[in-house]
C-alpha cells in the first residue's frame, strides 16, 4: 500500500446522489481494494495505470478547509464518503474523517455515513450530538468468504453487523446498503442475513453492480480464482436482457416486507 499527502483545493462538494447536498471525502484511493468498486476512475487523479486498492492520498488540509466552506456554505445533508470509504485504515492514524465530523457538528449540518469499516465505532461520541444524523454498513453477502474474495481489505461480515447492533443500542439510526448485489453470490443467505438486520437497522438500500465504470477485469479476476464456476451465469446476469435483476427485485421486496424492514431499491 502507497500512502501519500496530498492538499485539496475544496472537500464540501455537491453530490449527485439523491437525498445527499453534499459530499466529503477525506482521501482519495481506499485501502480496502474492493474489486467492484465504482470509483476507481478517481485513479486519474494522480494515479494513471496503477492498481486500484493500492495507493491512498491523505488531503492533509481537508479539516482546514472544511471549517472555511462549511461557515459560507447553505446548511444540508453531507455523505462520509461517496469516493473513498471514510473510515478506511489510514483513518486511524490521519483522522481526518473525525476531524471532519466535528467541523460539521459545530456548523449545523446533518450527516449520512456509508463505511465497511468497524472503526466507524470510534466516533459514537460524536453521532449522539448531532441532531440528524445516519450511519450505514455496505453488506454484500453474509458468507466472509464473499467479502474476503471482493473486499479483502474491509471489516469482517459479523464485525459489520455486530457493529450495527451496537450503534443501534446506542439510538444511532443505522441502515445496510446491500450492493452491490453479486450474482448468485449475494443471494445466497439473504434471507438470514435479513432476518440479522431486521432489529438493527431502520432500513434498506439494494443496489445492483455497475460494470461501467472499469471495475469487470478485477471482478473477472476474482470470479477465475475463487469460482470459476460461475463467470458465465454470473456475466449473464448482467446483461440488459437478464432477468436476474428484476426477479432480485421482487424477492428481496417481498422478504423485506414479511418482515417490515422499509427497502429501498435503487436500480
Amino acid at each position: 500500500m502507497e500512502i501519500g499527502e496530498i492538499r485539496c483545493k475544496g472537500i464540501l462538494g455537491r453530490s449527485g446522489i439523491g437525498g445527499m447536498d453534499y459530499a466529503v471525502n477525506p482521501y482519495l484511493g481506499c485501502g480496502h481494494a474492493c474489486a467492484y468498486c465504482y470509483a476507481r476512475f478517481m485513479r486519474r487523479m494522480g494515479h494513471p495505470g496503477e492498481e486500484w486498492g493500492s495507493f491512498v492520498d491523505a488531503k492533509v488540509n481537508a479539516v482546514k478547509r472544511l471549517r472555511e466552506e462549511a461557515a459560507r456554505k447553505p446548511r444540508g445533508r453531507v455523505l462520509l464518503s461517496s469516493g473513498t470509504d471514510a473510515y478506511q485504515p489510514v483513518e486511524r492514524k490521519y483522522r481526518l474523517t473525525r476531524g471532519c465530523l466535528e467541523v460539521l457538528l459545530e456548523h449545523g449540518y446533518r450527516v449520512d455515513v456509508l463505511t465497511k469499516n468497524v472503526l466507524v465505532l470510534r466516533d459514537v461520541d460524536l453521532f449522539r450530538k448531532f441532531d440528524e444524523v445516519e450511519v450505514g454498513f455496505t453488506v454484500t453477502s453474509l458468507d466472509d468468504s464473499v467479502r474476503r474474495a471482493f473486499e479483502p481489505g474491509a471489516s469482517p461480515i459479523k464485525a459489520r453487523l455486530d457493529a450495527l447492533k451496537t450503534l443501534s443500542d446506542e439510538g444511532i439510526p443505522t441502515y445496510a446498503f446491500l450492493g452491490p448485489m453479486l450474482p448468485y453470490l449475494s443471494d445466497e443467505g439473504l434471507e438470514g442475513l435479513l432476518n440479522v438486520l431486521a432489529d438493527r437497522v431502520g432500513r434498506i438500500i439494494v443496489d445492483r453492480l455497475n460494470i461501467k465504470c472499469g471495475n469487470m477485469p478485477d471482478v473477472r479476476r476474482v470470479l477465475a480464482a475463487g469460482y470459476p464456476d460461475l463467470g458465465p451465469m454470473f456475466e449473464d446476469a448482467l446483461a440488459p436482457d437478464s432477468d436476474y435483476y428484476r426477479g432480485l427485485r421482487s424477492r428481496v421486496s417481498e422478504m423485506c416486507g414479511e418482515r417490515a424492514i422499509p427497502v429501498d431499491i435503487v436500480y
